[in-house]
C-alpha cells in the first residue's frame, strides 16, 4: 500500500468563453495545490489582493467563470490490485479526467471523493484535468428549478453545498472561490483497505471504553484481522471472508481522563489500528489520539424552565466561549502554527469553548487535534445558515453523504462534544416572514428535526444533538425563549443599548456581540483612504453590516463624550464594544445558577473589517479581548443591580472554594471615601455568591462625581461601578506621569495617574504594526500607577508611547486634551 501526493505541476486557466478579463483569457498560470483560483491568480499578479480597499468588487467574476486545473505525472505499473485517486476537497462543482477519460463528477465541498482510476491510467505520462464549474451558475440552476427560498443576504448559498460565507456576510466578503483545496493524491492497494474507523469512547465507573468500528473496503474476500491498541490494551476481531465491518472492543482500567479547560488535565491516548491479511501482512493502518470522557446534556426541566448544562464527566461546566468564523476565505492559506497563535489568543482570553458556526465549513484536523491537546471543548454546527435550505434531491442525498461522512471523521476527537443541526434557521422560520413566502415548501426541518439527528445517534450516540442555534427544545415553545434551551441576542446591537442585556437571564446564550473596528494597523495596511474617517469610501466598504454605523453612533451617544476626530471615534468606538460585551458577560455569569453559558460572537475575523470580533483580520487584538479576559477570569468580582439596588457578586469557577476578605468603597472622582464595607468572601467551587450592598454605598451624593471600588485581593481584579454614563460624569482632565524603560523584547511604560484615568489604553500598532501591549481598559484613581508591557519589533519613540493617540484614557477627549 502506498500513497502519492499530486501536488506538483498544476496550472490553472480559464475555460474559454469564460466572462474573464482580456488579460486572463487564454493565460495559463502555474497553480499551488492545495489552493484556490483567487490565491493563484494573486500570486501570478493577475489580480489585486481583494483585501485592501473595494477591490473585492472588481473580482466577482471569478466565482462566475469556469475553471481548469490540470497537471502531468508519471506513473508506472505495479502489482497492486487497485489505484485510487483520492481527493480530500474539491470547491465544488467538479469534473474530473485522466487522460481524458471522465472518472467522476462533485458538488460538495465538505466531501471527500475517491475514484478508481487503474483503468485510465498509463505507464509513463499521464495528465489529471479537474474542471471547475461556476458554483454561481450551480447553485442558480438549483434555485431556478426549486423556486427561491428566504435568505439573509441576496446570493444562492443555501442551493449548493459550499462554504456559505463564500457569498458574503455582515463580516465578510464576497469571495466565490473554486480549487482543488484539500490534498489530492494516488492511493495503491490490494486486497482490503480500511474505509473508516469509528471509535465511540466513552467512560463510566473508572472503566474505559472504545467501542471500535471498522468498514473495509475488498477486492478480494479473504478473511482478515482487525488489531486495536490503546493505554497498553490490545484487542484483535477477525472480519471473515466476504463481510464489510467489525466492531471490537478495548477497556482500560483507571485510564487518565480528558478534561476541558480550567477542569483538569486533557489526557490523551494513541489508538492504533491495523488491518492484516489472513498470512498477518498489514495492508492499513490507522492511528488517532483519543481522549476518555463522558459528555452528556442536561436539559430537564426546572423552576426556571429548561436548562441546558453541558455535563463533562459528570462535572457541569459554564460554558466561556466564542464563536469560530473560518479564520480565511482562502483556506489553504490557514495553517496549524496560525490555527494554534489563535487557539492561544482564545485560551489567553479565558475561553473554553469554541462553536464552529454553521456558515463555515467543517475544520481542518489541525483544528481539532489542537482543541484536543489543549482542552478546548467544541460545539459543531452542521452547515446550514441564515436561510431556508431545499430538501429536494440531489441536496437532500449531498447533505446525508456529508453528515455521515464528518461524523465519522470527526468521533475520535474528544474536544467535540456538541453537534448543532443548524444556525437561526428555525428561528428565521418562525420570526423572519418565511411561513408566508415557503407555504408547504421544504425549508430544512427534515435535516434538523430527522435526518441529522439519526445520523448522529447511528454514528456517534456518545455525543448529543441540538437542532438549532438557537432551540428551545421543544416546537410548541418558541425557538428563542431565554428560559429555554439556547438563546442569541441581536436586539441588543439591532435596536438597544447594551445595558438591555441585564434584563436577559437565558439558559445558554450562544449568540450576542458588539461591533467595532480593528486596529489602527490593520486599517493603515489595507485601506488607502486619505484620511481615515469612519465614513471614509475603504471604511465604508469594510463595514458590512446593515446601518452598522449608525448603530456604533446609537452606542456612543448613549455612554460616551463626543468624539473630536477619528482617533478618537476609533478609540471609543472599540472602548464601547468592550464595555457592552464586559457588562453582558458579568451580568450572565452573575446568574450562573440559571445560564450555564455565553459564547460570544465572535472571536476571530477572516479579512479587515468593522465587526464583532476580538481578535481582527490581521490577527490583532482588539480591547474587548482584554475584556473578555477580564470578564471570563476564573474568578470574578462585578457589582450588579439587584432587587432595586445593588450587589457584590463573587463568581467562582475553579474547583476550590474561594475564601477572601472583600471590601466595597464608594469614592469620588478625587479618590475621596465616602463610605465602605467589609465582607468575607465564601464561595463554593463552581458557584456564585450575590451579597447586597448597603444604602450608603448603594446610594451616591453626587452621582456625576462618585463610583464603587470593589477588591478581594491581589488574586482578582477589581470591579468599579459608575454612577454616571462618562458623557454625564463630571471627569476632570486627564493628568498623568509616564516613563519609559527597555525591558526584555520591548518596553516598559509606568503611568502614574494625577487624576482619575478611566480606560486607559496604550495602542502601539499605531507606531509599529508588529508591536503588542499585554494590558489595556485599566482605570486608575489619583495617586495609582500601571505598568504596560509592549513588545515590538525595535524600541518605541518614549514621546510617542506616552501621548495622543497613542496612549488613551476617556476623560482625556476634551478641549484642553491630556496633560503629562
Amino acid at each position: 500500500m502506498t500513497h502519492r501526493t499530486l501536488h506538483e505541476g498544476w496550472t490553472l486557466r480559464a475555460v474559454p468563453g469564460s466572462p474573464v478579463p482580456p488579460e486572463i483569457a487564454e493565460r495559463s498560470v502555474r497553480a499551488a495545490v492545495p489552493g484556490c483560483v483567487h490565491t493563484d491568480l494573486l500570486a501570478a499578479g493577475l489580480i489585486p489582493d481583494p483585501f485592501l480597499d473595494d477591490n473585492e468588487k472588481r473580482l466577482t467574476w471569478i466565482g462566475r467563470t469556469d475553471w481548469i486545473y490540470e497537471t502531468t505525472f508519471r506513473w508506472q505499473p505495479g502489482d497492486d490490485e487497485r489505484i485510487d485517486l483520492v481527493c480530500a476537497g474539491l470547491d465544488t462543482v467538479a469534473t474530473v479526467t485522466v487522460n481524458g477519460t471522465e472518472v467522476g463528477r462533485t458538488e460538495n465541498q465538505h466531501r471527500s471523493y475517491r475514484f478508481d482510476v487503474r483503468s485510465p491510467l498509463r505507464a509513463g505520462d499521464n495528465t489529471l484535468t479537474v474542471r471547475f464549474d461556476s458554483a454561481y451558475r450551480y447553485a442558480e440552476a438549483q434555485q431556478d428549478r426549486l423556486g427561491e427560498l428566504p435568505n439573509a443576504y441576496p446570493e444562492p448559498f443555501n442551493f449548493i453545498r459550499k462554504i456559505a460565507c463564500n457569498f458574503g456576510w455582515d463580516w465578510g466578503p464576497t469571495l466565490v472561490t473554486a480549487g482543488i483545496w484539500q490534498e489530492i493524491g494516488l492511493h495503491a492497494w490490494s486486497t482490503a483497505r480500511l474505509a473508516t474507523v469509528r471509535p465511540l469512547v466513552t467512560v463510566a465507573d473508572d472503566l474505559g471504553r472504545v467501542e471500535l468500528h471498522v468498514e473495509v473496503e475488498r477486492v478480494a474476500d479473504a478473511p482478515l484481522t482487525v488489531h486495536a491498541t490503546v493505554a497498553g490494551v490490545a484487542v484483535e476481531v477477525a472480519v471473515p471472508a466476504g463481510e464489510h465491518t467489525a466492531v471490537a472492543v478495548l477497556e482500560v482500567r483507571d485510564p487518565a481522563r480528558w478534561w476541558p479547560r480550567g477542569y483538569g488535565e486533557p489526557a490523551l491516548h494513541q489508538l492504533d489500528v491495523t488491518l492484516r491479511a489472513a498470512d498477518g501482512r498489514a495492508l492499513d493502518g490507522w492511528s488517532r489520539r483519543i481522549g476518555f470522557r463522558a459528555v452528556r446534556l442536561d436539559t430537564t426541566p426546572d423552576a426556571y424552565g429548561t436548562p441546558f448544562v453541558l455535563h463533562v464527566n459528570d462535572v457541569p461546566v459554564f460554558a466561556r466561549g466564542v464563536n469560530w468564523i473560518p479564520d480565511d476565505p482562502f483556506p489553504s492559506r490557514i495553517t496549524r502554527d496560525r490555527l494554534a497563535h489563535r487557539f492561544a489568543q482564545a485560551a489567553g482570553a479565558g475561553v473554553n469553548l469554541l462553536r464552529v458556526w454553521g456558515g463555515g465549513r467543517y475544520e481542518s484536523a489541525d483544528f481539532y487535534e489542537l482543541a484536543d491537546e489543549q482542552g478546548l471543548l467544541v460545539q459543531q454546527d452542521f452547515l446550514f445558515a441564515c436561510a431556508a435550505y431545499p430538501e429536494e434531491e440531489p441536496l437532500r442525498t449531498e447533505v446525508e453523504a456529508e453528515a455521515r461522512e464528518q461524523v465519522t471523521r470527526l468521533a475520535a476527537h474528544p474536544s467535540l462534544v456538541l453537534w448543532t443541526g443548524n444556525n437561526e434557521n428555525i428561528w428565521g422560520w418562525h420570526d423572519w416572514g418565511w411561513q408566508e413566502v415557503l407555504a408547504d415548501r421544504t425549508w430544512g426541518r427534515g435535516y434538523y428535526l430527522d435526518l441529522l439527528p439519526r445520523v448522529v445517534g447511528e454514528l456517534d450516540p456518545t455525543r448529543p444533538y441540538w437542532p438549532g442555534s438557537p432551540w428551545s427544545g421543544n416546537e410548541e415553545i418558541h425557538p428563542n425563549d431565554p428560559a429555554h434551551g439556547t438563546t442569541h441576542i441581536w436586539d441588543v446591537w439591532n435596536t438597544d443599548d447594551y445595558t438591555k442585556y441585564r434584563e436577559y437571564v437565558p439558559r445558554f446564550l450562544a449568540e450576542f456581540g458588539y461591533q467595532a473596528p480593528p486596529a489602527y494597523a490593520t486599517l493603515r495596511r489595507a485601506l488607502s483612504d486619505a484620511p481615515l474617517a469612519h465614513d471614509s469610501p475603504g471604511m465604508a466598504h469594510h463595514q458590512k453590516a446593515d446601518d452598522g454605523d449608525l448603530k456604533l453612533q446609537r452606542g456612543l451617544d448613549a455612554h460616551l463624550p463626543v468624539p473630536t476626530d477619528f482617533d478618537d471615534w476609533h478609540y471609543l468606538t472599540q472602548l464601547n464594544q468592550a464595555r457592552a460585551i464586559q457588562l453582558g458577560v458579568e451580568h450572565f455569569r452573575s446568574h450562573r445558577d440559571v445560564c450555564a453559558g455565553t459564547i460570544l460572537w465572535q472571536l476571530n475575523d477572516c479579512w479587515p473589517v468593522t465587526s464583532w470580533s476580538a481578535v481582527d483580520g490581521d490577527g490583532r487584538r482588539k480591547p474587548l479581548w482584554y475584556a473578555l479576559r477580564r470578564a471570563y477570569a476564573d474568578r470574578l468580582l462585578t457589582v450588579q443591580p439587584r432587587d432595586g439596588g445593588l450587589a457584590l457578586v463573587a463568581v467562582n469557577e475553579t474547583g476550590q472554594p474561594w475564601r477572601a476578605p472583600a471590601t466595597v468603597t464608594r469614592l469620588t472622582l478625587a479618590g475621596e471615601p465616602r463610605a465602605t464595607t467589609a465582607y468575607e468572601l465564601d464561595v463554593p467551587a463552581y458557584a456564585a455568591v450575590a451579597l447586597p450592598l448597603p444604602a450608603d454605598l448603594a446610594g451616591p451624593d453626587e452621582a456625576r462625581r462618585e463610583l464603587l471600588v470593589a477588591e478581594a485581593g491581589d488574586e482578582v481584579e477589581r470591579a468599579f461601578w459608575f454612577f454616571a454614563e462618562d458623557r454625564d460624569a463630571d471627569w476632570p482632565a486627564a493628568r498623568f506621569e509616564a516613563s519609559v524603560e527597555p525591558a526584555d523584547g520591548g518596553q516598559r511604560v509606568r503611568v502614574t495617574a494625577r487624576t482619575a484615568l478611566r480606560d486607559l489604553t496604550l495602542f502601539p500598532d499605531r507606531l509599529d504594526p508588529s508591536a503588542e501591549v499585554d494590558q489595556a481598559l485599566v482605570t486608575l484613581l489619583p495617586g495609582e500607577s500601571t505598568t504596560f508591557t509592549v513588545t515590538a519589533g525595535g524600541p518605541l519613540d518614549p514621546a510617542a508611547l506616552t501621548s495622543r493617540p497613542v496612549l488613551r484614557c476617556v476623560n482625556d477627549i476634551t478641549a484642553a486634551g491630556p496633560s503629562t
